[in-house]
């Protein structure tokens, strides 16, 4: 009685609960965002990390200006060329130890040292230490050439021998005073900013501290040169080249970082994002998710913003913007742009409610995790170029280039995606700009250029001269050019910013937030239900590309007259958008489980050998029997009628006698090693008692095709 109340109970609280939860939800860890910093996925290999550095103690630029460097007049940085070789002298201070594996296996979070491996309060000696193993650092190796000097080797993006311009380290154990040298000497790109007046940044915890100073550019005797070391990753008469400053250290006994850009790490992004979820109000129109998880099994997060609406009618006249950042993880400054966009868009000015309230913003912040965390310049940890490889993405190498490009296509199916941008950063041109995708429709005609025009009306650190529209065919694999040709979207943009800065002046961290604001301000004019700033910005256009074609022509605007656009080729009116070191995908991604081992075929010399030696080996065979039928011994006809009356004997069923020996049935019938033995043992049972093992005994030796069961 008491069991059949307590299964009542039970399947009285079973319909309750079903009726509360009419279906099943997916476990929120999947697509929700923790409520809490995650410490990122590290890949095996790497197993001491110093703690992340602290450096927001002054997130604010400098209250001035910080220009260019000049160089001394009469100085010829042609005087440095090949001056450093690959025969490295002096000793080695620091150097990262070598990775287990060829190819990225897996992934665990590792755990952060309490000490750093050179505690900058233990030193006594006058050498530099050296840091590099956190979040987003690249330092190699340290080499001590001088009392003064030091030569240093950046690490190549993990499993590559290639893509090194990122560099971010510490250095502790410092003397104010002296003039130390720097020179990092593999580096890959023939030409850089350091050549342009741009200065590397610098980071002390002193001047944070007393003087309430964060990143600077410093340095003086800056020179980028082509060396006198080939390169590794290619065949040819290919050099690297190397980059040299001077520096003096305000401060002794201090710790200090040395970075290409300001360093923005994965880390960063978190507390970004949780000081938005947090939020009272941001929340209500900020919706955080989990777009999926990189290949190390770090966060990609996609945020939608958007107002509320009340209507699904409502909810659907609503158009999309896509912005993503980040593909590239050593482009650090298209996360400060990022940044910039999202607090303006999340926040309470009356154009950002604008915006909101007619578009629907889907932003991935961060697309390759994974190359951030362990401080790449340009590939995952597939050791490939993901924004190479939009057009044809494997979903296990490539986890948020096919989650983005499933994304955009289910959105398509339910509204309009009127524009698409992803973030970079430059290292060879000045100022910002954008590459866009030339459409040859006539009724479409310059219709991708009125976005850039129009930014570049809104703030003078947006370059329009400097924006390329041309397709390459070695770009087809461009996140731009895939949502272009394959989604169908007109307004598909990478806006890229450079490294330095413009007008001689280096951009901060709060120029380039800015160019986040001045997107948002665009997006407004573009999107304006008056389209006569866009018809006056087309009209602007059509003069200006004619005067360029009937420039190229050794012509007059006047002598072209009135000829339409559609009769008019551009084609050949712009460069190369050139500057990368990639431009062309490295083929499939380098991973264990997706590599295809090449089937190796035998020579025809090998056939023959083998063929010749299967010869040999058949007729020393069918010599064996000729050699025991020479010499036969007296009892040769008795085996031999032995042998005929040992013959086994089958039934009628196909089955053989039980009196045979188990090794003959297993020559017949194929019986297995394990099932022989048991056979032998149920046999010698039978031999000793065939009365009792009779009805046990029948149909042992059935073959397989006649087995049931």
């Amino acid at each position: 009685y008491n069991a059949e109340c307590s299964a009542g109970m039970i399947r009285k609280q079973i319909r309750e609960i079903a009726q509360k939860v009419p279906k099943l939800k997916e476990p929120r860890s999947l697509y929700c965002v923790p409520r809490d910093i995650v410490h990122p996925r590290w890949p095996v290999g790497i197993d001491s990390v110093c703690p992340k550095p602290d450096l927001t103690h002054n997130a604010n630029p400098p209250p001035f200006v910080e220009e260019f460097y000049k160089r001394p007049s009469g100085a010829n940085c042609r005087l440095l060329e090949k001056a450093d070789t690959d025969k490295h002298e002096g000793v080695v201070v620091y150097q990262l130890p070598a990775m287990r594996f060829p190819f990225y296996t897996r992934s665990r979070p590792t755990a952060a040292l309490d000490v750093a491996p050179f505690p900058h309060d233990k030193c006594d000696d006058e050498i530099l230490r050296f840091e590099s193993r956190f979040e987003c650092g690249n330092l190699f190796r340290a080499r001590k050439v001088g009392p003064y000097e030091y030569e240093l080797e950046l690490r190549w993006d993990y499993f590559t021998m290639k893509h090194t311009q990122w560099f971010f380290f510490r250095v502790s154990n410092t003397r104010a005073g002296p003039t130390y040298k720097f020179t990092i000497i593999n580096l890959l790109k023939s030409g850089s900013l350091y050549n342009e007046g741009m200065k590397p940044l610098f980071y002390s915890e002193k001047n944070a501290k007393q003087k309430n100073l964060g990143w600077l550019r410093m340095g003086h005797n800056i020179h980028y040169y082509k060396n006198n070391i080939r390169r590794k990753d290619c065949k040819g008469e290919r050099y690297q080249y190397s980059l040299t400053w001077q520096f003096q250290f305000p401060h002794s006994g201090d710790v200090t970082y040395f970075s290409h850009c300001y360093p923005y790490g994965y880390t960063d992004l978190q507390k970004d994002l949780l000081e938005i979820a947090n939020d009272a109000v941001k929340s209500q129109y900020v919706k955080q998710r989990i777009l999926c998880h990189s290949l190390g099994g770090n966060m990609v997060h996609l945020l939608t913003v958007t107002t509320p609406s009340t209507h699904l009618t409502e909810a659907k006249q609503k158009r999309a913007v896509v912005v993503t950042a980040r593909v590239h993880p050593g482009e650090t400054n298209s996360s400060y742009m990022m940044r910039g966009f999202i607090n303006f868009i999340t926040g309470p000015s009356p154009d950002a409610k604008v915006l909101r309230d007619n578009f629907v913003f889907k932003i991935v912040p961060m697309l390759n995790p994974d190359g951030v965390v362990v401080g790449n310049y340009r590939s995952s940890l597939a050791a490939r170029d993901l924004n190479r490889n939009y057009k044809n993405p494997i979903k296990d190498a490539y986890p948020s280039i096919w989650s983005v490009k499933a994304m955009i296509r289910r959105m398509l199916t339910e509204r309009e995606v009127v524009l698409y941008c992803d973030l970079h950063g430059h290292s060879r041109k000045m100022n910002v700009f954008m590459y866009g995708c030339e459409n040859k429709d006539p009724a479409l005609r310059l219709q991708e250029r009125v976005f850039p025009n129009m930014m570049g009306r809104n703030t003078s650190k947006f370059k329009y001269t400097s924006c390329r529209f041309k397709v390459q065919k070695k770009k087809e694999g461009t996140g731009r050019i895939v949502m272009w040709q394959q989604m169908g979207i007109l307004n598909s943009f990478t806006m890229e910013a450079t490294f330095a800065g413009y007008n001689n002046i280096h951009f901060n961290s709060r120029d380039l937030e800015d160019m986040g604001y001045h997107f948002c301000d665009t997006l407004l004019d573009y999107c304006d239900p008056d389209t006569s700033k866009v018809q006056h910005v087309l009209s602007n256009l059509t003069r200006i590309v004619k005067a360029q074609y009937a420039a190229k022509l050794g012509k007059s605007i006047e002598d072209l007259g009135d000829v339409p656009l559609e009769e008019l080729d551009f084609s050949d009116l712009e460069s190369s958008d050139g500057g990368s070191d990639s431009s062309v995908s490295d083929g499939p991604p380098k991973l264990p489980l997706l590599r295809k081992s090449k089937k190796k075929y035998k020579t025809r010399k090998e056939r023959n050998q083998i063929h010749r030696q299967s010869k040999r080996r058949n007729s020393k065979q069918s010599n064996e029997p000729n050699k025991s039928t020479s010499q036969p011994s007296t009892n040769d006809s008795t085996t031999k009628k032995e042998d005929k009356t040992a013959k086994p004997k089958a039934d009628r069923r196909g089955s053989v006698s039980s009196t045979e020996s188990p090794s003959l049935a297993k020559q017949a019938h194929g019986i297995p090693k394990h099932a022989q033995e048991r056979v032998e043992e149920r046999q010698a049972k039978v031999n000793k008692d065939p009365s009792e093992y009779s009805i046990l005994t029948a149909g042992i030796f059935h073959p397989p095709s006649s087995r049931v069961g």
